[in-house]
């Protein structure tokens, strides 16, 4: 039962993104709209939960002293498994990503749970942390992505909603991500107090 509180702490009480503040470079380059925001945050949590799975099942094996960079390995390994994946099957996705896909391998989020959790857990409970932080994860992506997306182009997955005479443009420009993902945060922050 308490591996299923480790997969709802990535939600709200360890959201990598707006509790710790990890993954800011795809956080904000990436969430122009809600589909490219679902595309990372499902790429990453793919990476994750693999990730977390074998490092738990490696890590009896692996030496202190290549400890890390083993563990980069292993997540370059499903980075490329992904990258290849969407390549194939979503390029219009994969070109609107660019360089963030392979950006996953040195994502501080990924790194750190293998680190921190994946290397002293076993398998059951590593992938489940990997999924919920990973999810966690893709919930901020969207719901950032989602709110400039509406607000910059009156669209969200590419469903009108109003008319685009009435978009502020900043939003989907990088200074909307700074201030949506301020005030995301400061709600989140008012919700834990309470």
């Amino acid at each position: 039962m308490s591996q299923w509180k480790n997969f709802s702490k990535g939600f709200i009480k360890e959201n990598p993104v707006f509790v710790l503040l990890l993954g800011m470079c795809p956080t904000l380059g990436v969430t122009s709209s809600a589909i490219n925001g679902l595309g990372m945050g499902l790429a990453t949590t793919f990476v994750l939960v693999m990730s977390n799975i074998v490092v738990s099942l490696v890590k009896d094996f692996i030496p202190d002293k290549v400890r890390i960079p083993s563990f980069i390995v292993i997540i370059a390994a499903f980075v490329t498994v992904v990258q290849l994946a969407m390549q194939a099957y979503l390029p219009s996705l994969y070109k609107s990503l660019g360089l963030f896909i392979p950006l996953i391998v040195v994502n501080c989020i990924v790194l750190g749970r293998a680190e921190a959790f994946a290397s002293k857990n076993n398998l059951i409970s590593s992938a489940i942390d990997g999924l919920g932080i990973g999810l966690g994860f893709s919930f901020a992506l969207v719901l950032l992505g989602g709110i400039r997306e509406i607000l910059g182009s009156g669209k969200i997955f590419d469903i009108t909603l109003y008319s685009e005479n009435y978009v502020t443009l900043l939003f989907v420009l990088s200074p909307g991500a700074f201030i949506v993902l301020g005030y995301l945060i400061a709600i989140i922050n008012r919700i834990k107090k309470d």
